[in-house]
C-alpha cells in the first residue's frame, strides 16, 4: 500500500497493510521543537535552525527528511495568514510576547519558556451582542491566505501520502472562551444567551466562509480537513450536555454539512478530555475522526471506545499517554502502553496512530523511539 492508501484505507474502517502513522501534519499531532531537535539528533539527522509551526504551541516544522525516516504517513497543510498582518514579538524584562490574527494577545516567559500563554481577552468588555459585531473580525477569504496553496496542497500530493489541510482558527467554544474570557464566557452561557450566541454566530460564519475559499482552491487534492474544539476537561464536559446540544452542537452540524458540500473530504474534529458522553452526537453531526483520544480522562477507555463507536468513528490519537508514559516513563513501559492501544484499537482499521496531543518538550528522545519502533513492529 502507498501510505494514501494506507491512511484511507483505515479511514474506512478497513485494515491496512500496518497502522498508518502521523507525526507533525496539523496543529495537535506534532512535536514541540526541543523535543523535535533532540529527536533529529537521535535519529543522526543534521542539525537545521528551529522552524516553529505553530507559534502559540512552540511546535515545530517536521522536515521531510524526518518524516521520511519515520515512515510518516501523512502531509499537512495550511493556509497563510491574512496581508493585514504580520508576526511581531516584543519583549520586557521578563516575556515575550506576540499578537495573533485575532486580537488575541499572548506571552511566553523568556526564561525557561515552552509555550505562548494567552494573557488578555480582547472582548471581555462587551456587553450586547452590538459590540461583539462590531469586533474587528479577520477575513475569512483575505486572498492573501491562499497564495501558493494550491502549490503546496499539489506538492504534498506528490508524495504519495494523504493530505490533511487545517482551519482558520480554534473551534466555536475554544475562540469565545479566549475572545470573552473563560469567566465571562460562561456566565453568558447561563445568563446572557443573546451574547454567547452572537458570539458562537459569528466564528461559525468565519469558518463557513474559509472553508468554502479554501476547498474552492484544493479541494479535489486534500483527503482530511482539521477542526477542533475542546469540550470537556480531565473529568467531564466544559458545560452541561444540555447546553452542549442547545448551542454547540447544531453549530456543529451546519459547518460539518457545508465542509462536506465543497469536497469529498473526511473530517477530523479535536477535542481533548473527557468527551464520551457526547461522541454519539459528534458521530451525528458528520465527525468522520476523533482526536486526540485522551486516555487518561474519565470514561476515554480504549477497548470500550473501540466496542462502542468503533464502526462510525475513527480514533486517530491515543497512542500513548502523553501526561505521564510517554514523557515519564521507561522505554518499555512506553513500548507495552503502546501494545496495549494499539491492540485495542487497530483491528479492523478505523485507528491512524499519534500519540495523545503533541509530543512535549520533556519526552525524552529514547521514548518517541519506543513509540515509534513499537508501532512499525505491530502485526496485530
Amino acid at each position: 500500500m502507498t501510505p494514501r492508501q494506507r491512511v484511507l484505507a483505515a479511514l474506512g474502517h478497513r485494515e491496512p497493510d500496518r497502522v498508518p502513522f502521523d507525526l507533525g501534519s496539523t496543529k495537535v499531532t506534532g512535536i514541540h521543537r526541543i523535543a523535535y531537535a533532540r529527536l533529529r539528533l537521535a535519529l543522526g539527522l543534521p542539525e537545521r535552525p528551529p522552524e516553529i509551526f505553530d507559534p502559540t504551541q512552540q511546535t515545530a516544522v517536521v522536515h521531510p527528511d524526518l518524516l521520511e525516516a519515520l515512515r510518516v504517513d501523512t502531509r499537512g497543510l495550511a493556509s497563510g495568514n491574512p496581508a493585514a498582518w504580520e508576526l511581531r514579538f516584543a519583549e520586557d524584562d521578563r516575556y515575550s510576547y506576540y499578537t495573533d490574527p485575532w486580537g488575541l494577545p499572548r506571552r511566553m516567559p523568556k526564561e525557561e519558556g515552552r509555550y505562548y500563554d494567552l494573557c488578555g481577552h480582547p472582548l471581555s468588555g462587551a456587553t450586547s451582542p452590538e459590540d461583539v459585531r462590531r469586533y474587528p473580525w479577520p477575513d475569512p477569504a483575505d486572498p492573501a491566505r491562499f497564495a501558493g496553496l494550491r502549490e503546496r496542497a499539489q506538492a504534498a500530493r506528490d508524495t504519495g501520502c494523504a493530505v490533511i489541510l487545517g482551519g482558520i482558527c480554534a473551534g466555536l467554544t475554544e475562540m469565545s472562551l479566549w475572545l470573552r474570557g473563560f469567566e465571562n464566557f460562561f456566565t453568558d452561557l447561563a445568563s446572557d444567551r443573546p451574547l454567547a450566541e452572537a458570539m458562537l454566530d459569528l466564528i461559525l460564519e468565519t469558518k463557513v466562509r474559509y472553508w468554502e475559499r479554501a476547498l474552492a482552491e484544493v479541494g479535489d487534492l486534500v483527503d482530511i480537513i482539521q477542526e477542533a474544539d475542546d469540550l470537556a476537561m480531565q473529568q467531564s464536559l466544559l458545560m452541561s450536555p444540555k447546553v452542549y446540544r442547545e448551542l454547540i452542537k447544531p453549530r456543529q452540524a451546519v459547518l460539518f454539512a457545508h465542509i462536506k458540500k465543497q469536497a469529498p473530504v473526511f473530517t477530523f474534529f479535536h477535542s481533548c478530555g473527557s468527551v464520551v458522553g457526547i461522541i454519539p452526537d459528534l458521530i451525528e453531526v458528520g465527525v468522520d475522526i476523533l482526536n486526540p483520544v485522551q486516555v487518561s480522562a474519565a470514561g476515554m477507555d480504549t477497548h470500550a471506545l473501540k466496542r462502542d463507536f468503533g464502526r462510525d468513528i475513527v480514533f486517530w490519537g491515543g497512542g500513548v499517554d502523553t501526561q505521564r508514559v510517554l514523557p515519564r516513563g521507561t522505554p518499555r513501559e512506553v513500548r507495552d502502553e503502546v501494545r496495549r492501544r494499539l491492540d485495542d484499537l487497530a483491528p479492523g482499521g478505523g485507528f491512524v496512530f499519534n500519540s495523545v496531543h503533541n509530543i512535549q518538550a520533556d519526552v525524552p528522545p529514547e521514548n518517541i523511539l519506543a513509540m515509534w519502533q513499537t508501532v512499525q513492529a505491530y502485526r496485530g
